[in-house]
């Protein structure tokens, strides 16, 4: 490919997130509390690893979600990473105007954000750093618990479908 064309389907957003969405992602359900005590949550998919020692994890947050000065601000937060079973809630969780929150029997996690019944594993954070990604805010936290469970299939995103993969060690 010569470098024009590449730099022709760089520049093509719509071709730049199909090209993305190639990359198989775990889904999760971030969470925390709204100064009033309204919970707050929202699916992700942009969720890795930082560092070990100490723990921390990113996700990212587009800058146009309405929920984007909540996450921002709030002293902490948790990743939920949903199961197989789980695809309902992660839908639930995406869509705007319903309360996300309807029927789930939460526990409060660190700095009393809501954790996800079922869940994979959870980490529950103290917000380390906001660092401003382009159209994204991305958020780092300081994993202060966690927990997880095996056995079920994790819940993955691929090429706009929902799969799983077997947690199981072998």
């Amino acid at each position: 490919m010569s470098p024009e064309a590449a730099q022709a389907v760089a520049a093509d957003p719509r071709e730049f997130r199909r090209a993305l969405g190639l990359y198989a992602t775990g889904v999760a359900v971030v969470t925390t509390m709204a100064p009033g005590g309204e919970r707050v949550g929202l699916t992700i998919n942009s969720f890795a690893s930082v560092s070990l020692d100490p723990p921390l994890i990113l996700w990212s947050l587009a800058k146009t979600s309405p929920r984007l000065g909540l996450f921002s601000a709030a002293s902490h937060f948790a990743v939920n990473i949903l199961s197989r079973d789980q695809e309902a809630l992660c839908l639930r969780f995406s869509r705007p105007g319903e309360d996300r929150f309807a029927g789930l029997d939460t526990e409060a996690g660190a700095g009393g954000v809501p954790l996800v019944p079922g869940s994979l594993a959870q980490m529950e954070c103290a917000r380390e750093q906001v660092v401003d990604g382009g159209d994204h805010l991305i958020l780092i936290g300081r994993v202060l618990r966690h927990r997880r469970t095996e056995g079920a299939e994790a819940l993955v995103f691929c090429n706009g479908a929902f799969t799983g993969v077997p947690t199981r060690r072998n």
